[in-house]
């Protein structure tokens, strides 16, 4: 049976992050990494944006907005010291009528709050800067950026691996079990032995909490990003990304236009309920994910809370012309022929009991085992000082 000082689950950049963080924290113990798939960055890290976060959005004082703002600055600083890409475009928060505009106000104030460098635009301003973009006004967030999170997540994992680090890629956890002494990892018909247990598990997060009967109160519910790529004479489209003024109702950010580090510009995403939680394909139903959302309290709750605005989604997630409509409100040269297939992504959502939707990150702890429960967008941005964090709950609470 092979033996660690530390055994971390999840091969996402948060996973990848926490690993190197440790090694560096604890030069002299075994640290492994394990990842259920071929690849690392197979699930949110692979299939996101690229956007790095100025953090516009967070609550003040939540642990998004500290870590998103700390985030920002630390992930350019290791794409600069690794030669890795990125690029600070800059994000345009867009309001189309009076209604945004007010709520534009709003979000101003919150920038202000959360430190976040921002410049109100004019609707002239706005259109000399971007002559492809209508709206009443504007919010500039300068600092914003882009990169290639699957990139700067092999080269972390690339630096753990420098300094003693060990990475197992195809082992799927079947079963852990604590003991006053340790944690057995199971991996098929493999036993890992573990002194401590870190877990990134993103959309399996909840699961892999339930393996060590820890007492949560929230499951993963899967939202569905669909995305589409606008054609290759597009690609000068816009110099900034471009963001609507969200709907403080709803707990999506609204389809945007994100220019890539690779030269492309997308659209989206939507946000429509998934019914498999590792779910990319055309086809997306997996029986034993949807029968364990069905069963779960919060589920019926979140979709009763968001009738509303959730079946526009959906609609539109099948009617292209719907899906157009909206990015025409603050871009009216598209059509519906630009709009190109492109890989959905999953939103791993942590749902509360009663229907909430967790807001800020959110962990777990058993006695030899820290968990990362809840840590969609801005999780990318914030992957350095969220393993931070946890090396900062590992000194607190193991004896390494």
């Amino acid at each position: 049976m092979d033996e660690y000082d530390i055994v971390l689950i999840g091969g996402g950049i948060v996973g990848v992050s926490a690993a190197w963080m440790l090694k560096r924290h604890y030069p002299d113990a075994s640290i492994l990494l394990i990842e259920k798939e071929s690849v690392l960055s197979k699930h949110q890290t692979g299939h996101n944006s690229g956007v790095i976060h100025a953090g516009v959005y967070y609550t003040p004082g939540s642990l998004k907005a500290e870590l998103c703002k700390q985030g920002a600055a630390e992930t350019i600083k290791f794409c600069r010291d690794h030669n890795l890409p990125y690029e600070q475009c800059g994000k345009l928060l867009v309001a189309t009528d009076m209604v945004e505009y007010n709520r534009m106000n709003a979000l101003e104030s919150r920038c202000i709050q959360n430190g976040i460098e921002i410049e109100r635009l004019s609707e002239t301003e706005l259109k000399r800067r971007e002559p492809n973009i209508k709206g009443v006004a504007a919010l500039l967030v300068p600092k914003t950026s882009i990169t290639d999170y699957k990139k700067i997540t092999l080269k972390i994992a690339e630096l753990f691996i420098s300094l003693g680090g060990v990475i197992k890629l195809g082992f799927e956890v079947k079963t852990l079990k604590e003991t006053s002494k340790g944690i057995q990892v199971r991996i098929g018909t493999n036993t890992i032995s573990a002194k401590y247990v870190v877990v990134c598990g993103g959309l399996m997060a909840d699961r892999l909490a339930k393996m060590m009967n820890i007492d949560i109160d929230f499951q993963i519910v899967p939202f569905r990003g669909e995305y589409y790529q606008l054609p290759l004479r597009y690609k000068q489209i816009v110099r900034h990304l471009i963001y609507p003024i969200p709907d403080p109702d709803l707990p999506f950010l609204g389809v945007h236009l994100t220019r890539m580090i690779d030269g492309s510009v997308i659209v989206g995403p939507n946000a429509v309920l998934g019914w498999k939680r590792e779910g990319y394909g055309n086809f997306n139903v997996d029986v034993k994910d949807s029968l364990e959302m069905i069963r779960f309290p919060g589920f019926w709750k979140v979709v009763a809370n968001n009738v509303k605005s959730g079946l526009p989604e959906i609609i539109d997630s099948f009617f292209k012309p719907g899906y157009l409509k909206r990015v025409r409100k603050y871009c009216p040269i598209l059509t519906i022929s630009d709009l190109n297939p492109y890989p959905a992504g999953i939103r791993a959502q942590a749902v509360k009991i009663d229907g909430s939707l967790v807001h800020d990150f959110l962990f777990a702890e058993s006695e030899r085992s820290i968990h990362v429960c809840n840590a969609p967008s801005p999780a990318a941005t914030s992957a350095i000082p969220i393993s931070k964090y946890l090396c900062k709950k590992v000194k607190e609470k193991f004896y390494l």
